[in-house]
């Protein structure tokens, strides 16, 4: 064919590409995504990566928004958690679906070949046969059990997940928003508080729309309130609304007061198990002063368990108060926002009221340092984007006094005390809670405990990591409590033994602002040197206070054994020297003059058999106690320990007549045990 004189001949398509052209692209189209389908495509963020992982972090979110209810009103925490395990069947008849038995078996990823079915036969048929020969010849082997491994998700299962406090409660209006809209809550503010942006709940929720499609269910009571709220909702993932099935008010005949979340989800016990039940037990250490009710049932009787970590006292940290924020602490929207909230009309009243640690003559200094543009009667809200620059600026280079502690609330080494008895139940203990330190413009209180020995402690170092009283279970090989306790803690110079004792490492930071690593929030990084600092000389208050235990009961140890050499020889020694003095008391009836006064007496008793074998093993033993005693009080002097007087010790006046006994004859020596 020729077009226009000239002569084109038809491109053959390659091989392997489509011959349907291309499609121009068309123009991009503006798309956006409302909060919780971002954290819905991104759940990791939030501590749900797997279904195992969900399972234990919608208990742990529960638990912990049931002790914040709780302590903010000053009552006692009782909270009960319970995971009942849902089968399949009864999960499948809980949404309406009719159970289907399978029809194409090679379809399913459990599916097991007959070839390998013989493989797997053959190879339990031949465990089998070496365990009975090494039977015969008494050798132990280790029992092979037929597992079979399963591809995919694996064990992942159905859980109702229900969690009751005796907390504050939520109001009936607000409930909704409360669980069904994302990045709604009442933990924005400047203060010490468990979680951060209140999305533990929502999570759940989201996590269970996703997994089995069942709504929450909520039932809620205020303190003085005569009815119970009970909400039934789910979440509108696109428009990031609450999407209400049943509100409603029930009677309230027992004045309950608190709530009760229940979440059906898709979990896996099995793997997570563990830490599950080890995220209970560190609770319970960290807050002694609680009342845990823990209880997994499943249709597998076998499995079923009921846990109470039981209170052990009633004294409560006090509830932590929302502060306002440190001059060096704030950025420029930070300024921007108070600007707009302030119910201050000019600048000075401004400075004083919004920020920490500016008083009256402080704020005069820094607007006058500010320049001529800034006056103290400005009105607040007229401050340009430039003079807000310039604020920061100033904030950023002035000098200003640390923020005090006064807004946290840690454990306090009493209840971290308790606790760590409670749970381990440690030979030794001790405690230390440090002043407050500041980390850019944040407050922040350091406590540790260090103890040696208890139940279900493994050898070597066994560390416990708290922020603002919350376990840290995972990713601890680069927290910087991990790092200071192998690094740099010298346990040999403590008189502990890094791989032999049975150590328990107990941290506790809390601050208005947590410096986590990471989006799962599970580590405080080791790059910050006031944190490093404030935690390695916190462990090491609590291994002084060890030592001084550990090296009283070397002494101990020591004189039971020094003790135990000496009065070892006191038989032999009793009857050597009783029968010198018997044979010298028969030799004073032949010569009455050879000895006189004192002398004459004591050999003139031992001839009568006042004085016999059995008087001076009992004057013996009774000096060995003494002296024994003299020595250990004596080595602690020298130590450096201070210990008080068991009994009173009476030294007798220094004489100016000195007698020098001679300590060859069995007489004197009698004389000086008596």
């Amino acid at each position: 064919m020729e077009i226009g004189g000239s002569k084109e001949s038809p491109e053959k398509p390659k091989k392997g590409k489509s011959k349907t052209p291309r499609k121009p692209p068309k123009d991009s189209v503006l798309k956006q995504k409302s909060p919780a389908e971002f954290f819905a495509e991104n759940k990791n963020i939030a501590g749900f990566d797997n279904p195992g992982k969900c399972l234990y972090t919608t208990v742990r979110e529960l638990v912990e928004n049931s002790l914040d209810s709780a302590e903010s009103i000053s009552e006692l925490p009782v909270v009960e958690i319970t995971i009942e395990e849902i089968e399949k069947s009864k999960f499948n008849s809980m949404i309406g679906l009719v159970n289907r038995e399978r029809v194409d078996e090679e379809l399913y990823d459990d599916y097991e070949s007959t070839k390998a079915r013989v493989k797997r036969l053959a190879k339990e048929a031949k465990n089998q046969e070496v365990q009975a020969k090494n039977a015969a010849h008494g050798k132990k082997t280790k029992e092979h059990t037929p597992t079979k491994v399963l591809k995919g998700r694996g064990e992942t299962s159905f859980y109702r997940v229900t969690c009751k406090d005796n907390g504050r409660g939520m109001p009936h209006d607000d409930i909704p928003n409360m669980f069904g809209r994302v990045l709604s809550g009442t933990k924005y503010g400047l203060k010490q508080t468990r979680g951060k942006f209140g999305l533990g709940a929502k999570m759940a929720l989201i996590w269970s729309k996703m997994s089995t499609g069942l709504p929450i269910e909520i039932s809620s009571s205020m303190k003085g309130q005569n009815y119970i709220s009970f909400c039934r909702l789910d979440i509108d993932i696109h428009r990031n609304m609450p999407h209400i099935h049943l509100h409603e008010k029930q009677q309230n005949k027992e004045r309950w007061h608190g709530a009760e979340i229940q979440v059906i989800i898709e979990g896996n016990w099995t793997t997570y198990r563990s830490k599950i039940l080890h995220y209970m037990r560190q609770m319970a250490v960290i807050t002694p002063y609680a009342q845990f009710i823990f209880k997994f049932i499943s249709d597998t009787s076998d499995k079923n368990m009921t846990i109470k970590f039981a209170r052990r006292t009633d004294v409560m940290p006090p509830v932590p108060i929302e502060t306002k924020h440190h001059p060096s602490s704030v950025d420029l929207l930070l300024i921007k926002r108070l600007r707009a909230e302030t119910s201050k009309q000019n600048l000075l009243q401004f400075l004083q009221h919004e920020f920490v640690n500016i008083g009256k003559s402080h704020a005069e200094r820094l607007i006058g340092e500010m320049g001529p543009d800034f006056s103290p009667k400005m009105d607040v809200k007229s401050l340009t984007d430039q003079q807000i620059v310039r604020i920061h600026q100033l904030f950023r280079q002035a000098k200003f006094d640390d923020p005090s502690g006064e807004c946290l609330s840690p454990a306090g080494e009493y209840n971290l005390r308790l606790g760590i008895i409670k749970e381990l139940h440690p030979e030794l203990v001790a405690t230390h809670s440090g002043s407050a330190q500041v980390f850019e413009g944040h407050p922040f209180i350091v406590e540790a405990g260090v103890s040696l020995g208890g139940k279900d402690v493994k050898l070597g170092l066994n560390i416990f990591r708290f922020a603002n009283r919350i376990p840290l279970l995972f990713e601890q090989g680069a927290d910087v409590v991990t790092r200071t306790a192998i690094k740099r803690i010298n346990w040999s110079s403590y008189k502990i033994n890094q791989s032999q004792d049975k150590i328990g490492i107990f941290v506790s930071i809390v601050s208005t602002k947590i410096p986590f690593k990471g989006t799962g929030k599970e580590y405080i990084g080791d790059d910050i040197n006031e944190i490093a600092s404030a935690v390695k000389s916190a462990i090491q208050q609590c291994c002084i206070q060890l030592k001084t235990k550990i090296v009283k009961k070397i002494q101990a140890r020591e004189q039971q054994e020094r003790k135990r050499n000496l009065s070892k020889y006191i038989p032999n020694a009793t009857g050597a020297v009783y029968d010198v003095l018997k044979e010298m008391a028969q030799s004073h009836v032949s010569k009455k003059k050879r000895f006189e006064g004192e002398d004459a007496e004591l050999l003139s008793k031992v001839s009568a058999r006042l004085i016999t074998k059995d008087t001076l093993s009992e004057k013996l033993a009774q000096h060995v106690e003494q002296v024994d005693y003299e020595m250990a009080l004596e080595y602690a002097t020298q130590s450096g320990v201070s210990e008080e007087p068991r009994e009173n010790i009476f030294i007798q006046a220094l004489e100016m007549n000195h007698q020098f006994m001679d300590f060859t004859n069995p007489i004197f020596v009698f004389r000086l045990i008596s």
